[in-house]
């Protein structure tokens, strides 16, 4: 009787091809899913809220619309609500409209709808001279009942993610009426300071009075931008600094700065901004959108008081582009 011999299996190419074909094509997935994880945690989303002048007030006495302030307001949190990953919400200033201690806490409900943590910088319009509510009792109710908001002084600073520094400023005169701004030599100091521990982050500075004014007004300047200005043009990384006050649709870069206007909530045309920031290898990418009030009603009327409404709005560049800004 014959052996009967055992058969080898035979060896399948074209499997072992296919299997080196998918452990590639894993591997190289792997590699990029990390690269694009990778990056996208060098990105930053913020949005940026200005002149609110939220009031209770039923009535509208000028081309504010503040009687429609709640809802401008309460559209605007949910049209950031709405945006993925923002990583923080910034309102520059005059967040109410009288300086009186009910209205900031009529405000305050609408703002803390936010998903994202909140913060704020005074604006003229929010601090009472002489009167009830200093910029001390101010912070103290912001302090009690905003969960993210820490600090004692008007201005401050902080991280909202590796590679970026916020820095807050204030820039409200509150020893006599005005709507002038200017940054004090305590402050100017301190900011010097927090550059020059920052000068391998994007810095993004807020403040309500624009240190480049979008629109000549005397009545409104930052009475010593030019010496501010001095400090950060030190500095050659990577810049932008975002007010209001103008209700003024304006951007100006100058070279590593950017300089961003952004115009009110209550007045044409009644918007603010969401903000993407790409830190790449070689350069910054700033995304800027204008979001407008989803209330076409209200934006029209606002159009209608406005005077000298294409100002207001802005070139198409003021509204919604793309800045780069060269790492050096």
């Amino acid at each position: 009787m014959k052996k009967r011999q055992r058969k080898r299996p035979k060896d399948n190419f074209s499997s072992k091809v296919m299997n080196g074909i998918f452990v590639l094509l894993l591997a190289t997935a792997m590699f990029f899913g990390l690269q694009v994880y990778s990056a996208s945690g060098d990105n930053l989303t913020f949005a940026q809220i200005s002149d609110a002048h939220f009031s209770t007030a039923k009535t509208n006495t000028s081309y504010r619309l503040t009687a429609e302030s709640a809802e401008l307001l309460t559209d605007a949190v949910s049209q950031v609500n709405e945006t993925p990953c923002v990583d923080f919400t910034m309102f520059t200033g005059d967040m109410i409209n009288t300086p009186y201690e009910k209205e900031l806490m009529k405000f305050l409900p609408i703002a803390n709808q936010l998903k994202c943590p909140w913060y704020a910088v005074f604006g003229n319009h929010d601090i009472s001279v002489g009167g009830y509510l200093s910029k001390k009792l101010y912070l103290d109710i912001l302090n009690g009942h905003n969960r993210h908001f820490h600090s004692v002084k008007p201005y401050y600073s902080f991280v909202p993610k590796k590679g970026y520094k916020v820095i807050g400023l204030d820039s409200i005169i509150d020893d006599r009426i005005t709507a002038n701004g200017k940054i004090d030599a305590e402050q100017l100091k301190w900011l010097n300071k927090e550059l020059s521990k920052s000068k391998d982050d994007i810095v993004l500075i807020f403040l309500h009075g624009p240190l480049i004014e979008p629109l000549r007004s005397p009545n409104h300047s930052i009475l010593n931008a030019a010496e501010v200005l001095e400090v950060i043009n030190k500095y050659k990384n990577p810049i932008a600094i975002f007010s209001g006050h103008y209700h003024t649709t304006k951007v100006t870069q100058m070279g590593n700065v950017l300089h961003v206007s952004t115009p009110s909530l209550v007045s044409y045309p009644n918007a603010f901004r969401i903000i993407k920031v790409s830190n790449q290898k070689k350069k910054v990418i700033f995304d800027l959108e204008l979001k407008e009030t989803r209330y076409k009603d209200v934006q029209k009327r606002a159009k209608m008081l406005a005077f000298g409404s294409k100002t207001y709005y802005g070139a198409d560049d003021d509204r919604t582009a793309t800045y780069t800004i060269d790492k050096k």
